[in-house]
């Protein structure tokens, strides 16, 4: 089990970093938010397998999808969705790509509702819905390409007693 599972077993919260659409690169702004993380999730489109060494580096453990650009050797082998038990709920993550170019919120929550938030990518939009449940959460783009007002990034804390989301934007081309 790992930190992060031993510290969500206990019913402590859980600090976990989020991001997506890296496209081979990670911005350093953005691992150094995530620095520090019980657990990091990538929503798709990771292109380089180096990206997840680094994201190991920063955190005790790191969850990867498959994005609609990761079809080649291990990075192939990744799943479509995966759920992670939290203090408190549910996070599923998916890149969102089976969902069409902007996935529909509506058509997401209903995949999943029993879900407390569900992480995608492949928008590279930075977006934090959570009108309802569950919350539908997109860090947009954690790389260089089309990062939409610069490279960003989710930091998610998981407790027994609540969920809070903090977004975190970078400034393009620093």
């Amino acid at each position: 089990m790992t930190a992060a599972g031993a510290r969500a077993a206990a019913g402590d919260a859980v600090r976990v970093g989020v991001l997506s659409d890296t496209h081979g690169w990670l911005d350093p702004r953005v691992a150094a938010a995530l620095a520090g993380s019980d657990c990091i999730v990538h929503a798709g489109d990771v292109l380089d397998e180096t990206v997840l060494a680094q994201l190991e580096a920063l955190a005790g453990s790191v969850v990867a999808v498959r994005g609609n650009n990761d079809r080649r050797g291990a990075l192939g082998a990744l799943r479509e969705t995966e759920r992670l038990p939290l203090p408190g709920g549910e996070l599923v993550v998916t890149h969102g790509d089976r969902f069409g170019g902007r996935p529909d919120h509506a058509e997401l929550r209903a995949a999943w509702p029993a879900a407390r938030a569900v992480v995608y990518g492949h928008t590279h939009r930075l977006a934090c819905d959570r009108e309802e449940r569950p919350w539908l959460l997109n860090p947009g783009a954690a790389g260089r390409e089309r990062t939409g007002g610069g490279p960003s990034c989710l930091l998610l804390r998981a407790g027994a007693a609540g969920w809070s989301v903090e977004a975190r934007r970078f400034p393009p081309g620093d």
